[in-house]
């Protein structure tokens, strides 16, 4: 963590906050803190101007535990920071509050709390944390590629997937994580150096286990089924008013950004999509003889229009 050099050699355990500088300076001292101690990134938020965060990092023989919390924000790392800065490193991302869209490797997915994901610093990657009116939180192992003991062209086949810690070996791991911090300090020099081995060693089995389940699609592939569920959603809830970007990501658990990447080679948007099929489902249900007794109204609410006006004018447009 970011920190002094004396810090540094007093203990095993660094704790920072932006209650260091002042509200106005918060974001830009966040961000140096991110790019010296994780990785080089640039980073934007709604909230630089009252940006507060807080993170404490644990180093460990053979890895080092990081926990953090701050306000939403979005992370990118380009090809230019990799270029400039590659610690050449592994980082297992565990989610403890707001959802957290990640993509690496032509792979993207939705982190919720309890989900756990894979990085490294050798590849761009993008971070949006979304904003659900709470601090975002997590806790991140970093492990040197190194001294990971599993081929590294496999373990790369895991970047950027979902990956869960709510059975077996990711409970586990899950609850090292969570557990460490507030128990080392208790512990001393021998008894870290055991605990940076278990660090290892659980990760280690549980990404094992990730990678002995059937093989991994190829992306476009992925990415093309993925498609066509979401298309499936959208036809099967027409009907519901609240039916918008927002909840189709949620659904699926990605990121609304990358809803509307998936699109970008559609024909029409998400919400127009969604407004073309209510309209052509409302116009064939005006066209059916034996729905005659409904009223114009009852037909646009029937497909998720929430105002007749509104209906009237995109069905004459269209």
């Amino acid at each position: 963590m970011a920190g002094t050099e004396v810090e540094r050699e007093r203990s095993v355990s660094v704790s920072v906050s932006t209650n260091s500088v002042s509200a106005r300076d918060g974001f830009e001292w966040w961000s140096g803190m991110v790019s010296e101690a994780v990785m080089p990134v640039s980073i934007t938020s709604e909230y630089t101007g009252r940006f507060r965060g807080a993170a404490t990092s644990l180093r460990l023989p053979q890895a080092e535990v990081s926990s953090f919390s701050f306000p939403p924000m979005s992370a990118e790392r380009t090809p230019a920071h990799v270029r400039r800065s590659d610690p050449k490193c592994y980082f297992l991302f565990l989610v403890h509050g707001s959802p957290i869209g990640l993509e690496q490797r032509r792979s993207n997915t939705l982190l919720e709390a309890g989900d756990m994901a894979l990085f490294d610093t050798s590849h761009p990657l993008a971070c949006e944390f979304e904003d659900h009116r709470r601090q975002s939180r997590g806790t991140l192992l970093r492990l040197s590629r190194t001294d990971l003991p599993l081929p590294h062209d496999r373990a790369d086949r895991l970047l950027g997937t979902r990956l869960s810690s709510r059975t077996g070996s990711g409970a586990l791991l899950a609850g090292y994580l969570s557990g460490l911090r507030e128990n080392a300090d208790h512990c001393d020099a021998e008894e870290l150096q055991r605990l940076g081995s278990v660090g290892v060693d659980l990760t280690t089995v549980f990404l094992a286990g990730q990678l002995d389940r059937p093989p991994v699609l190829p992306a476009e592939t992925r990415q093309q089924a993925l498609l066509a569920r979401i298309q499936a959603f959208i036809d099967h809830n027409l009907a519901d008013p609240d039916l918008a970007p927002a909840t189709i990501a949620a659904h699926h658990h990605i990121s609304v950004r990358l809803l509307h990447r998936l699109f970008q080679q559609e024909p029409k948007t998400v919400r127009a999509t969604i407004r073309r099929s209510r309209l052509e489902r409302s116009r064939a249900d005006l066209a059916d003889v034996r729905l005659g007794h409904r009223s114009i109204g009852e037909t646009a609410a029937r497909w998720g229009f929430r105002d007749q006006a509104d209906f009237s004018r995109a069905f004459r447009l269209a």
